[in-house]
């Protein structure tokens, strides 16, 4: 078991915990926008086929120039982005404030832990937990740490049923909407002052771009690739540099059939025992022991 008798987090420049914590608070918030109900947009579908049939409607509608709208009571949003059971239109993250909270309490307790390396994220969309990660590095005066953001920048890669039978079908190369550019990622880092050399930004297919990653050490993985290919390449490359008292985090493991299923492989050849945490409907952890 890890020694989890470590000295406690120090902010930066003598800044309150109260402070701190009211800071990375109202950052969750803007990111998810569960800050503004009542600007709150979503992109409602999260299946494919809805998705396309949505498109087709809203390019009808807007010939005639029709506006559909949608009235949500503040309450029902708020659950929501909760949850992150939507695809928010504005939004810099759709993983919701559980998720977030969750990953906020695996980088403060690395940080409070000492457990060395960087932290990663595999597939950041609009780059929102990234931000937050940096966010959390800035809090606590942590100068050495690299936040990693890792992604193609053109959305997700046609499923190769070949080698992974588990994606045969998977839709999700075909959401145009899961497709966010490199210069729109970092203009959401500088939106809150966190576009800085401790983010780097690793461009390209997992398969191509996780084999040779620079990092040497890593205390928190997030995964968020949705399929089995993208699940796998990251549980195959980057677990082996997870620091022992470290975090692995997958998004996707209670949504996508492929996920959940990279994950069981992965754990079973390597004999992975730590236990699956669960953080909310879609997202699990654990902390890595041995």
């Amino acid at each position: 078991m890890y020694n989890r008798a470590a000295p406690g987090l120090k902010h930066v420049q003598n800044i309150p915990a109260e402070s701190a914590a009211l800071y990375l608070d109202l950052l969750k918030r803007c990111l998810t926008r569960s800050a503004f109900p009542e600007c709150y947009r979503r992109i409602s579908p999260r299946t494919w086929r809805r998705a396309m049939l949505m498109r087709r409607i809203d390019n009808m509608l807007a010939r005639y120039r029709v506006a559909l709208v949608h009235v949500e009571s503040p309450e029902d949003i708020l659950a929501r982005r909760e949850a992150g059971s939507d695809w928010p239109a504005e939004a810099e993250t759709m993983i919701g404030m559980q998720r977030l909270n969750n990953l906020q309490y695996c980088v403060e307790d690395v940080l409070r832990l000492q457990v060395p390396g960087d932290l990663i994220e595999t597939g950041v969309w609009r780059g929102g937990a990234a931000i937050l990660m940096r966010a959390i590095l800035k809090v606590y005066g942590e100068t050495e740490r690299i936040v990693w953001a890792a992604d193609s920048f053109q959305g997700l890669p046609q499923p190769d049923p070949t080698r992974y039978p588990a994606d045969a079908g998977d839709r999700h190369w075909m959401i145009d909407t899961l497709a966010v550019s490199l210069d729109d990622v970092k203009a959401n880092f500088a939106r809150y002052g966190l576009l800085d050399d401790q983010v780097r930004f690793l461009v390209g297919w997992f398969r191509d771009t996780l084999p040779a990653a620079p990092m040497q050490q890593l205390a928190v993985v997030r995964l968020d690739g949705d399929m089995y290919e993208s699940t796998m390449d990251g549980l195959v490359h980057l677990y082996p540099k997870l620091s022992i008292g470290g975090y692995l985090i997958v998004d996707d493991y209670g949504n996508v059939p492929g996920c959940k299923a990279a994950v069981e492989a992965y754990r079973a050849d390597h004999r992975i025992t730590e236990p699956i945490q669960r953080i909310d409907w879609g997202g699990v952890y654990w902390q890595r022991e041995h």
